[in-house]
């Protein structure tokens, strides 16, 4: 599950293209695999990055 979880991270991360506006969906979903993957949630949020704001 974490190899799969990494793949998708690198195959996101190998689709940024340097523009930030552009960039901004792909990095969100970079965000939430990462958090996912290191098994990280804000705290009292039943929702994934809804405590971070992301």
């Amino acid at each position: 599950m974490n190899q799969e979880i990494q793949q998708q991270i690198d195959t996101l991360k190998a689709s940024l293209t340097g523009n930030f506006m552009d960039d901004m969906e792909v990095r969100d979903k970079i965000h939430n695999l990462e958090m996912k993957l290191n098994g990280v949630r804000p705290m009292s949020s039943e929702i994934e990055c809804v405590g971070c704001g992301s």
